[in-house]
Parts: C-alpha cells; structure tokens; sequence
C-alpha cells in the first residue's frame, strides 16, 4: 500500500486525469468517478476492505440525501405544473424588482440555508428559480451559481447549520454561537457580493439546457410570451398556498435547528424537523395545489418524473461518496494531520488551507469542517487564536474552506448540475466550483482582515 505522501500525488494525478476524462473525454461521469475510486481504493487498502469502502460509501448517498431528492422533484415538478411557481416568481419580482434577480436568489438562498442544507435548500427554491427565468428572461445559469453560492455561504459559515455547530463544540464554543453568527454574517456580505458578481459574469458564457432546447425549437410554443404562459395555466393557485410548500420544510426545519442549538428538549419538533419528513410535508401541501387546480390525475406521471429526474442525480452522487469514502479510509488524512505543525505558523490561514484539502479531497463540507475543527484544537494557543473572539473567528476560516472547492465528489455538485439543467459537467465546473473558490477566498480574507481589529 501506498504511503500518505506517495497517495496525495497518486490522488492529485487521478483527480485530474478524473476531471479531463468527463469534461474533454466526453465518459459519463458515473463511470469516471467509480473507476476513480476503484482504482485509489486497490492502491491504498486491502483487498477485503475494498468492496465494503465503496459499497458504504456509495449506499450512504442514498442513505443522506436520497428521499431528500425525490421528495424535492416531486414538490418541484407539481408547483411547475400547477402554476405554483409561476405565482411564487411573481410575488418575487414584484418585492424585489426585476433588475437584480441574481441577487434576490443569492440572499433568498442565503436566508434560506441558515436552517437548511443546501442541498435541500437548492431542489426546494429551484422551482422559483426556474419561474424567475422564464418571468425575468435572464440566464438560468447565472440564477443557478447566484441561488447555489447564497446557500453554500450560510451553508458553511453561520449555525446552526450542522458543520458550523459540530466545530464550535469541538472548539469549545458551543454556549457561545452569538460571535460565531456575527462574524459568519459580516463574512457572508462580501462573498454574497462577489457570487452575484460573478454569477451575472459567467451567466453571458455558459449556455444551459433550458437555453439550448429553446434555441432549437421550432414551433408556436417557443414563442410565448410570459404572459402566454402564465394563461396556459388556466386559474393559477393563490400566493399562500403557492409557497406552503417550501415555507413548510423550511420552517420544521428551522424550528428544529433552533431548539438543538439551544438545547431545548422537543422530540416531535425534532422529528418533524428531519429534511425527510419536513419535505414528506411540503409534498402533502403540494397535493392540495392539484386539488384546487384539478390535476390530482396526473399525480402518478409527476411521480415517475420524479423518479427519473433523481435517479442520475442519485447514481452520480453515489459514485462521488463512494469516492470520499475511498479518500477518508486512505493513508491522506492521517499524513495531513501529522504534518499540520509544520504549516502552524500560518494563523488564522491554517484551517482555511487544512479545511479546504479536506473538502476537495472528500466532498463533504461537513466532515472537512469537523476533522479540521479535531485537528486545530490542540493548535489554538500555537496559532495565536485561543482568544474567544479569535476562536470564532476560527470556525469561520474553517467554513471558508470548506467551501473551496465543490466539485464531482461533492453531492451539492451534482444537485446543482442536475436541476440546475446545465449541459456539460465542464459548464459546472466553470459555474459552482469556481463560484465556491471565489467565495472562499474571499471568505477567509475577509476573515483575516476582521481579524486585525480583534
């Protein structure tokens, strides 16, 4: 088996040879990945170990984010077809006003994933999205990498999300978030303001694939107008029950976050406030949408959209945790941690930099924020960050990189690939993952600069 500095060059070359086989290649990227991580598995694992990592590793994506997938389509395929999101877009643009509609989903994304993963978050507001495309005719990709960034910030930076939360506790912060939630929110402003930048930047250069059919169409539907469109619909529902569908999840969900960060004992909040059963509600919602619109027939073909919109979705991020449990049973984290006194003198850039090898090497910005947060803690008084304010300022920088950078082993890259409705995983690579770059090193300067007055 291969040692710890022999695997990171082993695991750096596949992960480009990885990337160039989708994108240049043309391989499907369920193939790529689990030839991936095969192939590191055998190099650095016995042989008996092999099957058992990738089996776990690909079940676990089922296990995590699989019903939160198809009970998202659902929800999301019955507001397209009531006119539900048509109605939420409008509500939307007449509050915000149309000239900034990338900057309304980033904060609306943002507001949104401080109670919510993002990965939730993203297939719950995609309906919305999509409805402000076609309301507003501005680029789906911009609105997919501003929706995608504003909840991957919060995502990262603000409890109670659960990376954020699992670091404070481990930093010993647990009792006192408010520092933590003050410094995530001051971190966000700029990295909320460069998403949008960026977003508006990448969107005139990637064509997605609502784009794409729309060029090629021939006939009289290519040509309607919004308000064609919204006719079609016949009597389209209320604003109310438009967004009860995603203000329930949203709001079982929230409620749950805050009676576990503020330890209050609440076992039917809690249980109602699991994405599965949160979303299991928003769909019961959803049901009464086909009532008053007189589709309840149609709720069995819905259904099997569901169905066939997840499964890529599912398989592909299957392939990519199969991948990041390869790397986390693999000789490179235990060769990262032992030579992390080495880089100590680096402050406060430490665990952004240990953070954000974690994140790219595994996917998970959770984990990679909870092993750095085990890994630092020891190394606060070394650093200079045993302070309280520079301790929560410490969970920021981890946040920071553990959002750098999303790509093909990460689940979120795949969510956003798939209902984003990009054409290429390159477009994506282009998109999110260098969005999640931008925002993180923005992040973690920001981070440092706060740090100077403290």
């Amino acid at each position: 088996m291969l040692s710890g500095g022999s695997f990171l060059i082993v695991f750096v070359i596949a992960i480009i040879t990885m990337i160039i086989a989708i994108g240049a290649l043309r391989i499907h990227p369920f193939l790529a990945i689990m030839a991936t991580a095969l192939i590191l598995a055998l190099l650095c694992l016995k042989l008996d170990q092999v099957v058992d990592t990738i089996a776990t590793g690909f079940s676990s994506a089922f296990a995590t984010i699989g019903l939160v997938v198809i009970l998202g389509s659902l929800i999301g395929l019955i507001l397209e077809h009531t006119g539900a999101a048509l109605k939420m877009s409008e509500v939307v643009v007449k509050a915000l006003g149309t000239s900034r509609p990338d900057a309304a989903l980033a904060v609306m994304g943002w507001l949104t994933s401080i109670s919510i993963f993002c990965d939730s978050g993203f297939v719950i507001l995609n309906p919305v999205r999509k409805a402000i495309v076609k309301r507003v005719k501005v680029s789906s990709a911009s609105t997919s990498v501003a929706l995608a960034t504003g909840l991957f910030i919060s995502h990262c930076l603000i409890p109670p999300t659960p990376g954020p939360l699992a670091a404070a506790g481990v930093l010993g912060m647990e009792n006192n978030l408010l520092p933590i939630m003050f410094f995530g929110v001051i971190v966000s402003i700029p990295a909320l303001i460069v998403a949008c930048v960026f977003a508006s930047f990448i969107g005139k250069r990637v064509k997605d694939q609502t784009e794409l059919l729309e060029a090629g169409q021939k006939d009289i539907a290519s040509a309607q107008t919004y308000d064609e469109l919204l006719a079609s619909y016949g009597k389209t529902p209320g604003a109310f029950a438009s967004f009860l569908p995603i203000l329930l999840p949203l709001l079982l969900i929230g409620a749950s976050s805050f009676c576990t960060m503020n330890h209050i004992q609440a076992p039917t909040v809690e249980f109602l406030g699991k994405p599965i059963i949160a979303l299991f509600v928003g769909l019961l919602a959803s049901l009464e949408l086909l009532f008053s619109t007189k589709k309840t027939k149609e709720l069995y073909s819905l259904t099997s959209n569901a169905l066939t919109i997840a499964g890529p979705i599912l398989f592909i991020t299957g392939a990519g945790c199969a991948l990041g449990k390869v790397v986390g049973a693999s000789p490179l984290i235990p060769f990262l941690t032992e030579h992390s006194n080495a880089l100590s003198a680096m402050g406060l850039f430490f665990p952004f930099v240990f953070a954000s090898i974690l994140k790219t090497a595994q996917g998970s910005s959770t984990v990679s924020i909870s092993t750095t947060a085990a890994v630092v803690a020891p190394m606060l008084a070394p650093l200079g960050l045993d302070s309280p304010a520079l301790t929560a300022l410490t969970v920021i920088a981890i946040g920071a990189g553990a959002m750098t950078v999303s790509h093909v082993n990460d689940s979120y890259f795949w969510v956003v690939s798939k209902f984003g409705e990009f054409t290429k995983t390159i477009d994506v690579y282009k998109t999110l993952t260098l969005s999640t770059l931008l925002v993180g090193v923005t992040s973690i300067l920001t981070a440092f600069v706060v740090s100077l007055f403290l």
